[in-house]
């Protein structure tokens, strides 16, 4: 990542962002109030200019349904693309569904981005459980793959524990030394005993469970659709720069 903390920024014409205004107005003018927000919590955390590859994982169990059907997922996706494009130059954030294994990895771009999520759920078919640990494996080997050195702000959604918490903290921990960072996200009632593991995940000790902490967890209720802009942009950036730190420190990440 270069140039975090550089760069005054003056909000919708923050020059440091990878894509201009500009060009978020003429490509995706849907998301000009989102990629706003996001710049305006980006600078707020110093990442202002940062460069990083963003993913989206989204869990398409059974039980996520209802978000799919009332537009829930689509909008945060477009919310998670809003903020790539700070970050990402190629406009595309790459997307893993999943649910009793990976069902799709796909993209969205911001030409084309409305109704894209909704539209490729809509040809996936049955939904299954929550296997978190292929949907990391999916991103992971996505990751090493594509040959980037920058390092990479893994959204993870999902509205329920993993069928295998097991393989899920073993996974986060192998992926530790990897230039990855893991902000999961709840959907769903926040009392629900469905988020205790991810709790626990986000605070697996250092060094003796994995080598820095590389994930983030926070809910974002029954209607995620009700938490403001600013303020989800807030609690998927927050804990990217702390680990960016401790990840430099490590050697994870060199730039």
């Amino acid at each position: 990542m270069t140039g975090v903390g550089g760069g005054a920024g003056t909000g919708a014409t923050d020059t440091g962002s990878a894509i201009s205004l500009r060009k978020v107005q003429e490509a995706a003018p849907a998301l000009v109030s989102l990629y706003k927000n996001a710049g305006v919590s980006l600078r707020k955390h110093g990442l202002d200019g940062g460069r990083a590859a963003v993913y989206l994982v989204l869990d398409y169990s059974g039980s996520m349904r209802p978000y799919y059907a009332d537009g829930t997922v689509q909008a945060f996706a477009d919310r998670v693309l809003g903020l790539s494009a700070h970050l990402d130059s190629d406009g595309r954030v790459p997307v893993v569904f999943f649910s009793t294994d990976v069902d799709a990895v796909e993209e969205i771009s911001l030409d084309g981005h409305q109704g894209r999520v909704t539209e490729i759920a809509a040809g996936l078919g049955h939904m299954g459980k929550t296997a978190y640990h292929l949907a990391m494996d999916a991103v992971i080997d996505h990751y090493l793959d594509s040959g980037t050195t920058d390092p990479a702000l893994v959204v993870f959604q999902t509205d329920g524990g993993p069928v295998n918490k097991l393989a899920a903290e073993r996974y986060l921990c192998k992926a530790a030394p990897l230039p990855l960072f893991w902000q999961f996200v709840g959907f769903g009632n926040t009392r629900s005993g469905q988020f205790d593991f991810l709790r626990r995940l986000d605070e697996l000790p250092v060094p003796q469970k994995r080598v820095v902490d590389n994930a983030g967890y926070f809910h974002a209720g029954a209607d995620p659709r009700a938490v403001p802009d600013a303020e989800l942009y807030d609690r998927l950036v927050a804990e990217f720069p702390v680990w960016l730190a401790a990840a430099r420190r490590a050697g994870i990440v060199r730039a």
